[in-house]
């Protein structure tokens, strides 16, 4: 979809659908709303009496238009900002303006600000908010139209500063999308092998460096615990290392390293899932989808810092070679693992994706994993576990989280549970009881970070949802993405003016 400025009057721009911002009780107020309701001869007055509209955050409006309408726009939409303007807020708007028109051709939306922030959340929100999975439909079922082009109303001739800004949104909304498309895949299209392939193919059509390593790689590479979760599949693993350097970064730039769980399918192996858990397992390697998006949009943004991306990716399944409570396996790093669970399987494979990221000296590591139902448990669907050694690293994340409306909260690492993962027979067990199920897999985590600083983003609920919630769709949300590049935005941006 190609979204773009433009200073056409709201009364005469031509599309299927206009949307317009209100905020405040008496949204008639608003001098726009005002200017369209005498174009519409009171029809919008009279609707908004009529249902008393308050235009609260996230709240819509369609106005029914006069059969002799003087607007060009064939529908017209309210969408409420509530009493405080955002990014969060307008980011969830323009989301609201895309689903809106998601089956139509054209949309026009009434920036509610100039200010460059705002048009860049207002264009990844239409992005995000006119996707649909679509690649299994057929027939009947396969939409008719789907939007390709949205304009953002200005009254003025937009800046320079502006434009980029929309493309900006434009770029962040495609990097949405396209994790989400990953998330959605059924496990029987999206191996580890073909996540390899999309994220090397992505990868050289942006110009930066993509290496992936097949099983017989990995085996040299040294990824014992990668390879155990592996024994069961038909399916080879595969080890993917996304490398983006700017051309012209300013001295003392950090290095950020993402990780991502790829676990494209879970059965739970011997210690099987039942079934009804089993259905959406395909989201299990929605942290590498998150992971490998967010890299890719770094360097389409020209961010200055170098970003790495790594994915450790296989199924877990119930073969007769099948790895087995009991079992002991050496890590990357050299620690010895009793296996407890077959089900707590992204664990191991993050142990040895975590070690090969701690070689790479970065200066931050963040992990996302769909780890624990535990967390699930005690934050629910929508909002993501923060685990971290470094509380300035853990605080700068939330308030990037705060910026783009994804929702996180810090959670405790209780070292009093760390003697839940001590073995009788090896280094460590790689679980402990179901007291506390996210921490002590947090805690297993950390035991191969070093002294890195470091986040565990444990994001089970929010990344695979089973109805629309807020700006979120249905099935694959692309949780994350947004906040991983307004840290590293806030990151370069800081580190900028410090220097």
């Amino acid at each position: 979809m190609k979204i773009s400025l433009s200073n056409d009057a709201p009364q005469s721009v031509v599309a299927d659908w206009l949307v317009v911002p209100a905020s405040g009780k008496k949204p008639l107020n608003e001098p726009l709303l005002q200017k369209l309701d005498r174009t519409l001869g009171g029809a919008i007055a009279a609707q908004v009496k009529e249902e008393s509209f308050e235009a609260k955050r996230g709240k819509t409006l369609q106005i029914t238009l006069p059969l002799k309408s003087r607007l060009r726009a064939k529908q017209l939409l309210i969408v409420g900002l509530g009493d405080a303007l955002s990014e969060a807020t307008v980011r969830l708007y323009g989301v609201k303006a895309g689903r809106a028109a998601q089956s139509h051709s054209s949309l026009a939306v009434v920036a509610p600000s100039t200010d460059p922030s705002v048009l860049r959340a207002l264009a990844d929100g239409v992005g995000t908010g006119a996707y649909r999975y679509t690649r299994y439909l057929t027939g009947s079922r396969l939409p008719k139209k789907q939007l390709s082009k949205a304009g953002i109303l200005l009254e003025r001739k937009p800046s320079a500063e502006q434009k980029h800004a929309v493309t900006e949104g434009s770029i962040s909304a495609e990097a949405v999308n396209f994790a989400r498309d990953l998330v959605n895949c059924p496990p029987n299209d999206l191996t580890a092998t073909v996540l390899a392939e999309e994220a090397r193919a992505k990868a050289t059509a942006i110009g930066i460096d993509c290496k992936v390593w097949d099983k017989k790689g990995i085996e040299k590479l040294g990824m014992p615990l990668l390879l155990a979760v592996n024994r069961g599949s038909h399916e080879e693993p595969r080890f993917i290392h996304i490398t983006y350097k700017p051309k012209h970064a300013p001295e003392g730039m950090p290095r950020v390293v993402f990780v991502g769980k790829g676990l494209t399918f879970d059965s739970g192996g011997l210690c099987i899932k039942p079934a009804a858990s089993m259905l959406d397992m395909k989201c299990d390697m929605a942290g590498a989808a998150m992971t490998i998006a967010t890299v890719i949009a770094a360097a389409q943004l020209a961010l200055p810092i170098e970003v790495h991306a790594l994915v450790g990716s296989t199924d877990n399944m119930l073969g007769g070679n099948a790895f087995r409570p009991g079992d002991v396996y050496p890590s990357r790093d050299g620690k010895t693992v009793e296996i407890i669970n077959t089900d707590a399987e992204g664990r191991l494979v993050l142990a040895d994706a975590l070690t090969y990221a701690r070689e790479l000296k970065p200066d931050y590591l963040i992990d996302h994993a769909t780890l624990t139902g535990a967390c699930m448990v005690a934050l629910g669907n929508y909002r993501a576990g923060m685990f971290s050694n470094d509380e300035q690293l853990l605080e700068q994340y939330r308030q990037a989280g705060e910026t783009t409306g994804e929702q996180f909260w810090p959670m405790p690492m209780d070292e009093e549970l760390r003697d839940e993962l001590k073995s009788s027979i090896a280094d460590l067990k790689h679980t402990g009881s179901r007291l506390g199920g996210a921490i002590t897999a947090a805690l297993f985590l950390k035991e191969f970070v070093g002294d890195t600083p470091w986040i565990h983003l444990d994001i089970a609920g929010p990344a695979f949802l089973d109805k629309v919630q807020g700006a979120q769709p249905k099935g694959g949300t692309g949780f994350g993405v947004l906040t991983g590049l307004q840290f590293l935005r806030a990151l370069a941006k800081g580190r900028a003016t410090s220097a």
